[in-house]
């Protein structure tokens, strides 16, 4: 493999660029006219133009890319996350076009895409999975005849997305008709699929995800949990590795369980199998991502493995030389999702242009990003700029460094989800790990944010009266 196009913009185009040119392959950047003086642009080797700013007319344009990748006699496809990362059919014009998709099969992409296939691939293998029904739903009164069942509250999901859309949680009978209505319209919207499924709500969550690699000569590695359960509108904002609350006993039998979620639908390349832990470390299966995750830094901190160099290698066929024994977690890390994004109104994304932006550097930080000083925040994409990540020998050093980090980022022009990262890295709940996916209902609110940042701006303020004083004292002439 020679050449690779990257299929994806931002942060983590730059990402996937770094290791191709440490491994001495080229790449090929693609762009929307919004995107055409962005970083990713200028890191690549060759770059070209596929579109609009809109991203169903550039990003999405899967038959543009491949357009272009022959034309420039490209290898492989490396997708990145989001946009054409987990569409099959993309996969599929990849392989039909001799180009290597730097990813899952077609069919493995397929299965695990759709909740429902998923859940019928995994439950021959003896995988826990959450009390429910494994098919759609599309009827209210058989919905609620289903939720008597298995006992309120439950969870209204769509089949083929993720995200939190289609997703509705259900407390009690009465309301079961309007939010089965509510999930299927947002389903179709938003997948083209209004296909919804039932299952037990299980009230208080950890989301942790098992990160696994599989090659193409039988062997299936997993490299330990993230924890994801700090989240808002079921997207997550912190994440973490290890998880605080996993034992080694535990860690294994859900590595073990993810090692067969991949073999279950033949998979290739890097995955996420994702589990739900409950109060009594009690784990379901999920779903499956087939791709790269955001949080994918954590894991490479502790672990000490290159995913994307693992990811390229597996694609041009080569077998994983890792050995699960030989892998062992040291030290924590803690990435942050730098959203343009403001925590004071429900996280709205915050749209502008960067008038100041310095990263934060120093032992044990990593910014991966793709925005620089003076850019605008384009409105037609994710509205993340950056993962701020912290890596120490302990948790309390990494949440430690964290703290430090973000202090030490500078950005204006734009809301972000920095002061939230704080807030979270200094809470009890969150220090002591006593934590669920309900930390931002339980814990977070404005208010709490603004009494923080209000608290911290008067100790600014004494500190710097306190400086000034010790100085006006030695500017003092003594009088004899």
């Amino acid at each position: 493999m020679k050449k690779i196009l990257i299929a994806n913009r931002g942060e983590i185009a730059i990402r996937v660029m770094k290791t191709a040119r440490k491994m001495g392959i080229k790449t090929v950047a693609v762009y929307s006219k919004a995107d055409r003086n962005a970083p990713h642009v200028r890191f690549a080797d060759e770059s070209v133009c596929i579109g609009e700013a809109p991203s169903n007319k550039s990003y999405l344009r899967g038959d543009k890319i491949i357009k272009e990748a022959k034309k420039l006699q490209v290898d492989g496809i490396h997708p990145g996350y989001g946009f054409l990362s987990e569409n099959a059919n993309f996969a599929e014009l990849c392989e039909k076009n001799n180009i290597i998709f730097i990813g899952p099969k077609s069919k493995s992409i397929k299965m695990m895409g759709d909740k429902l296939a998923a859940k019928d691939a995994v439950k021959d293998y003896n995988i826990p999975m959450v009390p429910g029904v494994d098919r759609a739903v599309t009827n209210p009164t058989e919905a609620a005849e289903i939720a008597k069942e298995i006992g309120f509250p439950i969870l209204i999901k769509a089949a083929a997305g993720g995200g939190g859309k289609g997703m509705r949680i259900v407390e009690k009978e009465a309301t079961v008709k309007e939010q089965m209505e509510r999930a299927i319209s947002e389903a179709t919207s938003a997948f083209g699929d209004g296909s919804v499924f039932i299952e037990k709500y299980i009230t208080s969550p950890r989301h942790i995800e098992i990160q696994v690699l599989a090659d193409s000569h039988g062997n299936i590695l997993h490299f330990f949990e993230r924890e994801c359960s700090i989240q808002r509108r079921h997207q997550k904002v912190v994440e973490e590795a290890p998880s605080s609350i996993l034992t080694p006993e535990l860690r294994e039998q859900m590595g073990q369980a993810a090692i067969k979620v991949a073999q279950s639908c033949d998979y290739l390349g890097a995955g996420t199998v994702e589990f739900l832990v409950d109060t009594k470390l009690n784990f379901y299966f999920l779903e499956m991502n087939t791709r790269l995750q955001v949080e994918h830094p954590v894991t490479e901190l502790i672990s000490g493995v290159d995913l994307v160099e693992q990811q390229i290698n597996i694609a041009r066929g080569e077998a994983i030389t890792l050995k699960q024994e030989n892998l062992k977690i040291n030290g924590h890390a803690i990435e942050l999702r730098v959203y343009a994004e403001d925590s004071m109104n429900d996280f709205l994304p915050s749209i502008g242009t960067l008038n100041t932006y310095k990263i934060p550097v120093g032992k044990g930080i990593r910014v991966d990003d793709g925005f620089e000083e003076g850019m605008d925040i384009p409105i037609y994409y994710d509205p993340m700029l950056s993962k701020l990540i912290t890596y120490g020998k302990t948790r309390e050093e990494a949440i430690q460094k964290m703290i430090e980090a973000i202090n030490n980022y500078k950005i204006e022009g734009v809301s972000t989800t920095l002061p939230f990262g704080k807030f979270v890295c200094e809470h009890i709940a969150f220090r002591s790990g006593n934590f669920d996916t309900h930390f931002v209902k339980n814990y977070y609110t404005p208010e709490n944010l603004k009494e923080e940042l209000n608290e911290e701006a008067k100790l600014a303020a004494l500190i710097g009266l306190k400086i000034y004083l010790e100085d006006q004292k030695q500017l003092k002439i003594p009088i004899n």
